[in-house]
Protein backbone atom coordinates (compact mmCIF):
# COMPACT_ATOMS: atom_id res chain seq x y z
CA UNK A 1 0.00 0.00 0.00
CA UNK A 2 1.08 3.76 -0.45
CA UNK A 3 1.39 5.66 2.61
CA UNK A 4 1.97 8.85 0.62
CA UNK A 5 -1.86 7.75 -1.54
CA UNK A 6 -3.30 6.77 1.98
CA UNK A 7 -2.48 10.32 3.55
CA UNK A 8 -3.42 12.46 0.41
CA UNK A 9 -7.08 10.13 0.48
CA UNK A 10 -7.27 11.04 3.66
CA UNK A 11 -7.03 14.81 3.39
CA UNK A 12 -8.97 15.05 1.18
CA UNK A 13 -11.82 13.38 3.19
CA UNK A 14 -11.18 15.64 5.99
CA UNK A 15 -11.19 18.50 3.78
CA UNK A 16 -14.75 17.88 2.03
CA UNK A 17 -15.75 17.06 5.92
CA UNK A 18 -14.79 20.90 6.84
CA UNK A 19 -16.23 22.46 3.76
CA UNK A 20 -19.62 20.59 4.44
CA UNK A 21 -19.83 21.53 8.04
CA UNK A 22 -19.04 24.91 7.31
CA UNK A 23 -21.73 25.29 4.51
CA UNK A 24 -24.07 23.50 7.31
CA UNK A 25 -23.01 25.99 9.52
CA UNK A 26 -24.39 29.02 7.45
CA UNK A 27 -27.74 27.13 6.73
CA UNK A 28 -30.59 27.84 8.58
CA UNK A 29 -31.85 25.07 10.86
CA UNK A 30 -29.29 22.32 9.76
CA UNK A 31 -29.01 19.30 11.35
CA UNK A 32 -25.15 18.25 11.82
CA UNK A 33 -26.62 14.76 12.87
CA UNK A 34 -28.08 14.40 9.82
CA UNK A 35 -25.76 16.08 7.48
CA UNK A 36 -22.64 13.36 8.98
CA UNK A 37 -25.31 10.46 8.09
CA UNK A 38 -25.15 12.02 4.50
CA UNK A 39 -21.61 12.12 4.48
CA UNK A 40 -21.44 8.58 5.96
CA UNK A 41 -24.18 6.45 4.43
CA UNK A 42 -25.22 8.46 1.62
CA UNK A 43 -28.34 10.53 0.58
CA UNK A 44 -31.40 9.75 3.34
CA UNK A 45 -34.41 8.04 0.72
CA UNK A 46 -38.11 8.08 1.66
CA UNK A 47 -40.36 4.74 2.28
CA UNK A 48 -42.29 4.08 -0.32
CA UNK A 49 -45.84 5.39 0.93
CA UNK A 50 -47.69 2.05 -0.55
CA UNK A 51 -45.02 -0.05 1.80
CA UNK A 52 -45.66 2.16 4.91
CA UNK A 53 -49.46 1.63 4.69
CA UNK A 54 -49.93 -1.90 2.99
CA UNK A 55 -46.68 -3.51 4.76
CA UNK A 56 -46.11 -5.07 1.05
CA UNK A 57 -43.91 -4.18 -1.54
CA UNK A 58 -44.03 -4.29 -5.60
CA UNK A 59 -40.39 -5.23 -5.91
CA UNK A 60 -40.99 -8.50 -4.26
CA UNK A 61 -39.74 -11.29 -6.77
CA UNK A 62 -43.24 -12.72 -7.45
CA UNK A 63 -45.27 -9.56 -7.85
CA UNK A 64 -46.70 -8.35 -11.30
CA UNK A 65 -48.17 -5.03 -11.52
CA UNK A 66 -51.14 -4.30 -13.85
CA UNK A 67 -51.47 -0.40 -15.13
CA UNK A 68 -54.59 1.23 -16.54
CA UNK A 69 -55.87 5.15 -16.12
CA UNK A 70 -59.09 6.29 -16.82
CA UNK A 71 -59.90 9.88 -17.68
CA UNK A 72 -63.30 11.88 -18.03
CA UNK A 73 -64.81 13.04 -21.11
CA UNK A 74 -63.65 16.78 -20.39
CA UNK A 75 -60.14 15.59 -19.38
CA UNK A 76 -60.11 13.42 -22.81
CA UNK A 77 -61.88 16.46 -24.69
CA UNK A 78 -58.59 18.12 -24.61
CA UNK A 79 -55.64 15.63 -24.26
CA UNK A 80 -57.30 12.38 -26.63
CA UNK A 81 -55.31 9.94 -25.52
CA UNK A 82 -53.72 11.13 -22.42
CA UNK A 83 -55.01 8.28 -20.44
CA UNK A 84 -53.24 5.70 -22.19
CA UNK A 85 -49.83 8.13 -22.35
CA UNK A 86 -50.14 7.97 -18.61
CA UNK A 87 -50.35 4.51 -18.13
CA UNK A 88 -47.53 3.83 -20.13
CA UNK A 89 -45.00 6.55 -18.84
CA UNK A 90 -45.93 4.75 -15.27
CA UNK A 91 -45.37 1.67 -16.36
CA UNK A 92 -41.80 2.46 -17.49
CA UNK A 93 -41.54 3.97 -14.49
CA UNK A 94 -42.34 1.22 -11.92
CA UNK A 95 -39.89 -1.21 -14.48
CA UNK A 96 -37.26 1.87 -13.99
CA UNK A 97 -37.48 0.83 -10.37
CA UNK A 98 -37.01 -3.21 -11.00
CA UNK A 99 -40.70 -3.87 -10.55
CA UNK A 100 -42.54 -6.23 -12.61
CA UNK A 101 -45.18 -4.93 -14.82
CA UNK A 102 -47.57 -6.29 -17.79
CA UNK A 103 -46.79 -4.58 -21.01
CA UNK A 104 -48.76 -1.48 -21.05
CA UNK A 105 -49.69 -1.93 -25.23
CA UNK A 106 -51.26 -5.61 -23.71
CA UNK A 107 -53.26 -3.87 -21.10
CA UNK A 108 -54.34 -1.00 -24.20
CA UNK A 109 -55.26 -3.49 -26.21
CA UNK A 110 -57.48 -5.72 -23.50
CA UNK A 111 -58.94 -2.24 -22.56
CA UNK A 112 -59.72 -1.32 -26.19
CA UNK A 113 -61.50 -4.89 -26.52
CA UNK A 114 -63.57 -4.57 -23.53
CA UNK A 115 -64.85 -1.31 -23.75
CA UNK A 116 -67.81 -1.96 -21.29
CA UNK A 117 -65.37 -3.12 -18.19
CA UNK A 118 -66.17 -1.28 -15.21
CA UNK A 119 -63.76 -2.80 -12.30
CA UNK A 120 -59.59 -2.98 -11.98
CA UNK A 121 -60.05 -6.66 -11.11
CA UNK A 122 -61.29 -7.30 -14.41
CA UNK A 123 -58.26 -6.50 -15.92
CA UNK A 124 -55.78 -8.21 -13.32
CA UNK A 125 -57.98 -11.45 -13.50
CA UNK A 126 -57.13 -11.33 -17.29
CA UNK A 127 -53.48 -10.87 -16.77
CA UNK A 128 -53.03 -13.11 -13.48
CA UNK A 129 -51.26 -9.68 -12.39
CA UNK A 130 -50.67 -9.39 -8.45
CA UNK A 131 -51.95 -5.82 -8.03
CA UNK A 132 -53.67 -3.18 -10.55
CA UNK A 133 -52.35 0.43 -10.45
CA UNK A 134 -55.74 2.37 -11.02
CA UNK A 135 -55.08 6.14 -11.91
CA UNK A 136 -58.48 8.02 -12.32
CA UNK A 137 -57.00 11.51 -13.83
CA UNK A 138 -59.75 14.06 -12.69
CA UNK A 139 -57.68 16.91 -14.28
CA UNK A 140 -55.19 17.38 -16.30
CA UNK A 141 -53.85 20.49 -18.25
CA UNK A 142 -50.37 21.59 -20.00
CA UNK A 143 -50.76 25.79 -19.95
CA UNK A 144 -50.63 28.18 -16.75
CA UNK A 145 -54.28 29.43 -15.86
CA UNK A 146 -55.42 31.99 -17.87
CA UNK A 147 -52.94 32.04 -20.49
CA UNK A 148 -52.12 30.24 -23.87
CA UNK A 149 -48.49 31.62 -23.88
CA UNK A 150 -47.11 30.03 -20.48
CA UNK A 151 -46.38 26.04 -20.11
CA UNK A 152 -47.56 24.73 -16.84
CA UNK A 153 -47.99 20.85 -16.29
CA UNK A 154 -50.84 20.30 -13.53
CA UNK A 155 -53.02 17.61 -12.39
CA UNK A 156 -54.82 16.08 -10.08
CA UNK A 157 -55.28 12.16 -9.58
CA UNK A 158 -56.31 9.36 -7.35
CA UNK A 159 -53.92 6.90 -7.19
CA UNK A 160 -55.52 3.41 -5.82
CA UNK A 161 -54.12 -0.38 -5.77
CA UNK A 162 -56.06 -3.42 -5.90
CA UNK A 163 -54.96 -6.75 -4.94
CA UNK A 164 -55.82 -10.04 -6.23
CA UNK A 165 -56.81 -13.16 -4.56
CA UNK A 166 -56.33 -16.54 -6.38
CA UNK A 167 -60.17 -16.74 -7.07
CA UNK A 168 -59.77 -13.69 -9.39
CA UNK A 169 -61.58 -11.01 -6.81
CA UNK A 170 -59.61 -8.00 -5.73
CA UNK A 171 -59.58 -5.97 -2.45
CA UNK A 172 -58.58 -1.85 -2.61
CA UNK A 173 -55.54 -1.94 -0.09
CA UNK A 174 -54.31 1.98 -0.82
CA UNK A 175 -55.67 4.96 -2.30
CA UNK A 176 -53.78 8.25 -2.84
CA UNK A 177 -54.44 12.25 -4.19
CA UNK A 178 -51.56 13.38 -5.96
CA UNK A 179 -51.88 16.72 -6.55
CA UNK A 180 -49.11 17.73 -9.25
CA UNK A 181 -48.00 21.29 -10.60
CA UNK A 182 -44.61 21.41 -13.21
CA UNK A 183 -42.64 23.18 -12.80
CA UNK A 184 -43.20 24.22 -9.11
CA UNK A 185 -41.29 27.78 -9.72
CA UNK A 186 -42.61 29.68 -12.40
CA UNK A 187 -43.98 28.05 -15.40
CA UNK A 188 -42.57 28.02 -19.42
CA UNK A 189 -42.48 30.27 -22.26
CA UNK A 190 -44.57 28.68 -25.20
CA UNK A 191 -41.46 30.11 -27.26
CA UNK A 192 -39.18 28.20 -25.53
CA UNK A 193 -40.12 25.21 -26.30
CA UNK A 194 -42.71 22.87 -28.17
CA UNK A 195 -45.92 21.66 -26.80
CA UNK A 196 -44.78 18.41 -27.73
CA UNK A 197 -41.94 18.55 -25.85
CA UNK A 198 -43.19 19.75 -23.03
CA UNK A 199 -46.10 17.38 -23.08
CA UNK A 200 -43.72 14.39 -22.98
CA UNK A 201 -41.64 16.22 -19.95
CA UNK A 202 -44.28 16.77 -18.04
CA UNK A 203 -45.93 13.12 -18.57
CA UNK A 204 -42.61 12.01 -17.18
CA UNK A 205 -42.62 14.35 -14.11
CA UNK A 206 -45.95 13.14 -13.02
CA UNK A 207 -45.31 9.70 -14.00
CA UNK A 208 -42.26 9.45 -11.60
CA UNK A 209 -44.81 11.66 -8.61
CA UNK A 210 -47.23 8.62 -9.16
CA UNK A 211 -44.19 6.09 -9.21
CA UNK A 212 -42.72 7.21 -6.03
CA UNK A 213 -45.90 5.61 -4.15
CA UNK A 214 -44.44 2.42 -4.96
CA UNK A 215 -40.62 2.75 -5.09
CA UNK A 216 -37.24 4.14 -2.83
CA UNK A 217 -36.29 7.14 -4.15
CA UNK A 218 -34.22 10.31 -2.77
CA UNK A 219 -35.44 13.72 -1.07
CA UNK A 220 -32.49 15.65 -3.44
CA UNK A 221 -34.45 13.61 -6.49
CA UNK A 222 -37.92 15.36 -5.68
CA UNK A 223 -36.19 19.14 -5.20
CA UNK A 224 -34.16 18.31 -8.26
CA UNK A 225 -37.56 17.49 -10.03
CA UNK A 226 -39.68 20.42 -9.41
CA UNK A 227 -37.29 22.56 -10.97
Amino acid sequence: MRIGSTKNSFARSCCLLVAALLVCTMLNGCSYVLFLGYLIGGPPSVEPEFDAQTKESMTDKEVTVAVVCFAPNEVLYGFENVHHELAKYVTFRLQEHKIKTVPPDYVKGWLEENKDWDKPEEIGAYFKATYVVYVDLNEFSLYEEGSASLYRGQAEAIVSVWKMDDSGEAEKIFSAEKISKYPAQQPISTSEETFTNFKARYLSRLSDQIGRFFYEYYISDEIAGDS
